[in-house]
């Protein structure tokens, strides 16, 4: 019979590799939790409509990329291919946005039927923070904190923030008309995108990985030189506040962002260890988004960020091994043992023992043999005279010496003594 595979695009997450997202998922969980954001979970599906209204019709995750089909129904609905506007959604649909102020996280799986490559698949993970509520660069300054720290938590270098800010309506739209002017002159040069681009959202060429029209973008308008009053002196202030709290940054004046719902400030973590992929994290400031999709005005700003690019980032600069080895191994000798080899483990689990049993039963070599690949520190031995005595013989996997016959009672403060012992040891020989 012919083997079933995965579909093209989705990945497995295999032991292991698991172990290294856990340690980052954990530390998302923890950062997030320290600035006061609360976890929001929005359903798979959403209504087609909600992200052609808020990513907008002309993006390439709208022409091209959504798992898009009409149910029974006749509704045309769409697995997520982003979560800011399933937030936002949320938040207007049970109406705790307007005039509020919530700080929010999520974290799952979202869609985009993009060319598979490292790194990047058609089902992705994504967390992401959204801070609804606040207008100005001080809320703009914490979310930026908030992936710096996240960075730091996870020994991450080699990432560098670039900021921009696309102003407001006014000068977007001066810079818009010319940008228009410049690009029309090259149209013919453009990559077919791009041209289709042109008359309907131009901004969205500055977005181009295409190397012939980023070469005519060099020397396009500068968005920045159109940046004045409130929006300058905000991007002025967040700066200052960046700088004042040890974050570095560079101004990139090209940065535009691929969905259509930004205003005012937008960033990005970028890093030279995922090659052409470099960004890791992206956001920015969206204040019109919650009134576009039929709830009153509120400010709003946040990032997303890729977990499987962040993964990556993370095994590139503090390897691909996260501790999650057993601390007891339990060696089950005799027919009629594992009842007691099985209470003694609970036991030991109970105090925050990580312990493995040997289940399926096998010969002691064997066994032995197993123990040692865990990479458990102790071995627990559980046979006939064991059973019978009420006591465990206990024995070092990692050291050489005797082993010691334990009583049933003792065993739990025994093990925990040997185990620090060891991690003394340990971090005396890595000193």
């Amino acid at each position: 019979m012919e083997k079933i595979n995965s579909v093209r695009g989705m990945n497995d997450l295999l032991p292991g590799r698991s172990d290294v997202w856990y340690r980052v998922e954990s530390a998302i969980r923890e950062v997030v939790n320290s600035y006061g954001y609360r976890e929001i979970r929005t359903p798979l599906l959403e209504r087609t409509e909600l992200f052609k209204r808020s990513i907008g019709e002309q993006t390439d995750i709208v022409e091209k990329e959504m798992y898009t089909f009409d149910d029974i129904s006749g509704d045309s609905l769409t697995l997520r291919p982003e979560a800011t506007a399933a937030c936002v959604r949320a938040g207007i649909e049970h109406g705790f946005l307007h005039n509020q102020h919530h700080r929010l996280w999520y974290m799952g799986p979202m869609f985009r039927r993009e060319r598979p490559q490292k790194g990047r698949y058609r089902q992705f993970q994504q967390f992401g923070i959204e801070a609804l509520g606040w207008s100005g660069p001080d809320i703009d300054a914490e979310i930026m904190m908030v992936g710096t720290r996240l960075w730091q938590q996870l020994g991450l270098s080699r990432l560098t923030l670039e900021i921009n800010t696309l102003g407001d309506p006014e000068a977007r739209g001066l810079y818009r008309e010319a940008l228009k002017s410049y690009l029309d002159r090259h149209r013919d040069d453009l990559d077919p995108d791009s041209q289709r681009r042109l008359d309907r959202n131009p901004l969205r060429i500055l977005d181009s990985k295409v190397p012939q029209t980023r070469q005519i973008l060099a020397e396009a308008p500068d968005l920045l030189s159109f940046i004045d009053g409130q929006s300058k002196d905000d991007f002025s202030l967040l700066q200052t506040i960046l700088s004042e709290n040890g974050i570095e940054f560079e101004v990139n004046s090209r940065l535009v962002r691929g969905l259509d719902y930004y205003t005012g400030p937008v960033f990005e973590w970028t890093t030279d260890l995922l090659g052409a992929q470099s960004a890791v994290c992206a956001g920015g400031r969206y204040d019109g988004l919650v009134l576009q999709l039929g709830g009153q005005p509120v400010p709003a700003a946040g990032f997303a960020c890729g977990v499987e690019r962040l993964v990556e980032v993370y095994e590139n600069i503090a390897g691909s091994t996260v501790n999650n080895q057993p601390d007891v191994w339990v060696c089950v000798i005799g027919s009629h043992t594992m009842s007691y080899a099985l209470k003694t483990a609970e036991k030991l689990r109970d105090t925050g023992i990580h312990t493995v049993v040997n289940c399926g039963g096998g010969a002691v070599k064997r066994q032995l043999r197993r123990a040692d690949q865990s990479g458990a520190q102790l071995l627990v031995v559980i046979g006939d005279d064991e059973f019978t005595n009420g006591y465990a013989t206990v024995k070092s996997l990692r050291e050489s010496g005797d082993q010691t016959q334990v009583n049933e009672s003792e065993l739990a403060n025994y093990v925990c003594c040997r185990l620090s012992e060891a991690k003394v040891t340990s971090e005396g020989d890595d000193g």
